[in-house]
């Protein structure tokens, strides 16, 4: 179909529904009844997409088979307008047991990392590729990230960071569509819909490996040093 098919096809769909109002009109329809959800839906067009609108959408989500042993959707924190958003694999443990992403062991050196950069988590944005624990904390699945990436990418979509630091192998592959290894992406950065996104290694790697430490604190001056250069120049 070309684009002036298309085009005829809106046309005329666009023609039809407009006779079909005047009909309406004319048989002395005032108005439509309509659920709260429609109302809300209609009164959503024509603004851009808040983080509430979406976690409203996702509701109590079945969309994949991690719904079924989960504690709580652990959706995101932070400041919605953050220019600086996080994103790691999924919850463990604490975060499906309190809802709110790295909470736990792995959460705690993040709190500290974002210290460390003059932030704190209330200035930041933290989110998982996966709104639900995988069991044992094992990597999700391919179908369960399939499930789950459309909401990340509306979340990003909403929030327009300067700047995305994807945590581990998990969600920087989910994010940019690649199958390379965290070593060889870490270091520099790479694009996501006009974004920078720099990867680094998971907060929860780094307990098991202190001595990356260093290469994460490198990672991060460099976005810090993005961020400031974008509001030098704004």
């Amino acid at each position: 179909m070309t684009t002036m098919d298309i085009y005829k096809e809106f046309m005329q769909t666009l023609d039809a529904v407009s006779r079909t109002m005047q009909f309406l009109s004319q048989s002395g329809q005032i108005g439509f009844d309509c659920t709260e959800k429609t109302v809300d839906t209609l009164g959503r067009w024509g603004r851009p997409e808040t983080l509430e609108d979406i976690r409203s959408d996702l509701g109590d989500c079945h969309r994949c088979g991690l719904s079924s042993g989960r504690h709580h959707i652990v959706f995101g924190v932070g400041d919605p307008k953050a220019r600086l958003v996080f994103i790691g694999e999924g919850p463990g443990y604490e975060e499906d047991r309190q809802g709110e992403p790295f909470v736990g062991a792995a959460g705690q050196l993040l709190t500290k990392i974002i210290h460390a950069i003059g932030l704190t988590r209330d200035k930041v944005y933290i989110c998982n590729v996966v709104k639900c624990r995988p069991p044992g904390n094992r990597n999700p699945l391919p179908d369960e990230m399939a499930r789950c990436l459309p909401v990340l990418k509306r979340q990003l979509s909403s929030i327009r960071p300067a700047v995305i630091c994807t945590l581990g192998s998990v969600a920087t592959q989910a994010l940019l569509d690649v199958d390379t290894p965290i070593s060889r992406l870490r270091g520099r950065f790479h694009d996501y819909q006009d974004i920078p996104v720099m990867p680094t290694y998971h907060p929860a790697y780094l307990l098991r490996n202190p001595e990356r430490k260093r290469d994460v604190w490198e990672d991060m001056k460099q976005v810090m040093s993005r961020i400031n250069r974008g509001l030098n120049e704004t």
